[in-house]
């Protein structure tokens, strides 16, 4: 904390994170995967400039031992039809490392995500589909409005 603290844009506050959902949906599938033994760096995007994202994002992941993650759900309540359209077209930007194409229509979280995109294309990482699916497609109930969620992996070949 205290090397980001020293980056242009990146201020030190808890407030950001009390309207901030995601960290309790990230956490438990963190604790599982790392164990109770890690340590965690939540960090808030708000509403910084795509490279202002990449330079802290660069920063953590130039630490080998640093686990990098970036959360974001895709679109947001369209007919499931539509929603499927658009996240497949998003999840090509995001394997294609097109972050300048992906816009809050696509991701909420859309700029870190272009900023890690960024870092991914600098880095030359490889990018593979884990999952792509719609909140259709994990629960029973009306598919008139959905969330589309993606998730994938990027590492250095």
């Amino acid at each position: 904390m205290a090397a980001l603290a020293g980056l242009p844009g990146v201020v030190l506050a808890d407030e950001p994170h009390r309207r901030e959902r995601a960290i309790e949906v990230e956490l438990p599938f963190l604790q599982r995967a790392m164990g109770e033994g890690f340590a965690l760096v939540p960090l808030v995007a708000g509403d910084a400039a795509e490279e202002e994202a990449a330079r802290v994002l660069e920063g953590c992941a130039r630490d080998p031992g640093t686990l990098v993650v970036v959360s974001s759900d895709l679109s947001h309540f369209l007919p499931y039809e539509a929603a499927v359209r658009r996240d497949r077209a998003t999840a090509g930007m995001v394997e294609r490392l097109e972050g300048d194409a992906i816009g809050a229509q696509d991701a909420c979280g859309h700029l870190p995500v272009r900023g890690w995109l960024a870092v991914a294309r600098r880095r030359g990482l490889e990018v593979e589909r884990l999952d792509l699916r719609t909140s259709g497609d994990v629960a029973a109930g009306d598919r008139r409005s959905v969330v589309g969620y993606g998730a994938w992996a990027f590492w250095r070949h």
